[in-house]
């Protein structure tokens, strides 16, 4: 192969980038870029403080609506969540104080700050709680694309709420970037987090 040939120098570029230090950026944009899920919340903490996504500029967000009563997928898959970022912590800790696990209530009926702060307390520290009127919640899921709807009480007055349950990686920017696998186990969402969280 002649040294002078576009294959050669092509060839050549791409060995000189590759021996260039650092983690390889994905082969990707992220797949929610340019997506209809914009993110974006305006709620309230466990303490009643306001809190909006501006809050979290220059973090990455890990963000999860589900409800404190939630009798079965909602605390499994936030100790997923949970458990995805402690493992990414022990092998990234500088970046992972650059990321904030979210919890967002989709229940404010019922989810006060104080119920939700129960609720949050039984996973690791780090992670926060958001709850706010049926109003804010409401714009808060519309942004993320994220379906809730309260099913019809039972006769105590108990009821279950319907909804999807996806976790969202949102970017420093406050861009969401791609969902995380709360379905599946820990790991998988570790393995998302090293993926895209530089």
């Amino acid at each position: 192969m002649p040294a002078h040939s576009p294959l050669f120098a092509s060839l050549a570029a791409l060995l000189l980038l590759s021996g260039c230090g650092g983690a390889a950026p994905p082969a990707a944009d992220p797949p929610l870029y340019g997506s209809a899920v914009v993110g974006g919340f305006d709620l309230v903490d466990t303490s009643g403080a306001q809190v909006t996504d501006a809050d979290f500029a220059g973090k990455y967000q890990m963000v999860y609506f589900g409800y404190a009563y939630c009798p079965d997928v909602c605390p499994f898959d936030v100790a997923r969540m949970m458990q995805g970022y402690e493992a990414f912590a022990q092998d990234n800790p500088e970046v992972a104080a650059d990321v904030q696990p979210i919890f967002i209530t989709i229940d404010p009926e019922r989810d006060t700050p104080e119920v939700v702060g129960e609720f949050i307390g039984n996973f690791p520290g780090g992670l926060i709680g958001l709850t706010g009127s049926p109003e804010q919640v409401e714009a808060a899921a519309a942004n993320y694309f994220a379906y809730y709807s309260k099913l019809e009480p039972n006769a105590e007055g108990g009821y279950l709420m319907d909804h999807s349950r996806s976790g969202y990686l949102v970017d420093r920017e406050g861009q969401p970037m791609a969902l995380l696998p709360v379905e599946q186990s820990g790991e998988a969402v570790a393995a998302e987090l090293e993926k895209w969280v530089r």
